[in-house]
């Protein structure tokens, strides 16, 4: 199949064999100009109808660079949830006809869609309002992916939440909002993933195995806490496992900062603000990703069958130069991938163009 060939979302039995997606989330670098959502303040009566003519025009631009994974800014729907602002509150049933269509187009297109909801979503909070709060903005992204008509593996991946001081009890009352508060429409596409600073890939295995919550696995976060020294190949294997046959997990993959910061600091007497260099943090990601630790990444994953979101800071430029440095240093990574080498002359000239329309779109706007 050609690599610019359209093609729908494959079916449970075409998965074995169809190549690794690889996606990119919510603002296109390569196409500054298309928003992620309708940006306008509430006074302008912002709409997600609005939201979703911007993702007609970045599916068909995902389309032409054969990106097929996306994923959907959490703010498609501006001010749906807000509980001072009723006139919102229908907007996603309003538009069910612009969301089926929507859908219908990403799945001809064979793009697969997600949402990773704010980080003010959180489930383990000893806050009932916020929980309350946190269970209707996934009210009302699955929604939209129901109304959307799109499988199961298109989801809404969350964090664990705060640990508030006690992680074992943080972690025992998110299995108990799971289990008491949440509605089956947002069980089926709910995923959880584990993070760099408070809850590990073991908490998470905990928690799936409570209450049988799919799971994300993320290659930087691993790295940034792992207190139990598990093996990455076996956390791997484990977390891929919580996905039922005939769905395709995802993980997501970045690379840490490695140039040095610039930080504002006001000087001791003088008070003067003064822009200082620190290193970096490794829970920081980088603009691009490092191709050498993608394709050790993927040799340890061998033999293992996974979508991977991309999280480095230039989003879709960064896919691009992935591909291009895959070819040429690790062509058996790219070969499950879908790529060919007789594609890196075209994938060279891409690169190219999308930097330089950037940079002119991005001239024009200033």
């Amino acid at each position: 199949m050609s690599r610019r060939q359209r093609k729908a979302l494959p079916s449970a039995t075409e998965l074995i064999s169809a190549p690794l997606r690889l996606g990119v989330p919510v603002k296109l670098m390569g196409a500054p100009d298309i928003k992620s959502n309708d940006t306008r303040r509430w006074q302008q009566s912002p709409h997600l109808r609005v939201s979703l003519e911007y993702m007609d025009q970045a599916l068909s631009y995902l389309d032409r660079h054969d990106i097929r994974m996306y994923r959907l800014s959490s703010d498609l729907a501006p001010y749906a949830t807000h509980p001072d602002m009723p006139q919102f509150h229908s907007m996603v049933r309003d538009s069910d006809a612009e969301l089926r269509a929507f859908g219908a187009k990403a799945k001809s297109l064979g793009i697969r869609l997600s949402f990773h909801p704010s980080q003010f979503v959180v489930l383990n909070s000893p806050d009932p309002a916020l929980v309350d709060k946190s269970i209707s903005d996934l009210n009302s992204q699955a929604e939209m992916l129901d109304r959307m008509e799109l499988g199961p593996e298109a989801v809404m991946v969350i964090h664990v939440g705060g640990t508030y001081g006690d992680r074992a009890a943080a972690n025992a009352r998110w299995v108990e909002t799971w289990n008491s508060k949440l509605s089956t429409h947002v069980k089926r596409r709910l995923v959880l993933e584990h993070d760099d600073l408070r809850f590990s890939a073991s908490d998470v295995l905990w928690i799936h195995e409570q209450t049988g919550v799919r799971l994300i696995f993320d290659h930087q976060h691993f790295w940034c806490l792992n207190p139990d020294g598990l093996d990455m190949r076996d956390a791997l294997k484990k977390i891929l496992r919580t996905w039922p046959d005939g769905q395709r997990p995802k993980v997501h993959f970045s690379s840490p900062r490695t140039e040095m910061r610039e930080l504002k600091r006001k000087e001791k007497g003088t008070r003067k603000v003064k822009t200082v260099l620190v290193s970096p943090v490794n829970t920081g990601h980088a603009d691009f990703c490092n191709p050498f630790e993608f394709a050790t990444f993927m040799r340890v994953a061998e033999g293992l069958d996974f979508d991977v979101m991309l999280e480095a800071k230039v989003k879709d430029l960064a896919l691009i130069r992935l591909r291009l440095d895959l070819l040429r240093y690790a062509p058996d990574v790219a070969q499950r991938f879908g790529l060919a080498a007789a594609e890196e002359a075209t994938l060279q000239v891409e690169e190219q163009q999308m930097l330089a329309d950037s940079e002119k779109l991005d001239t024009e706007a200033n």
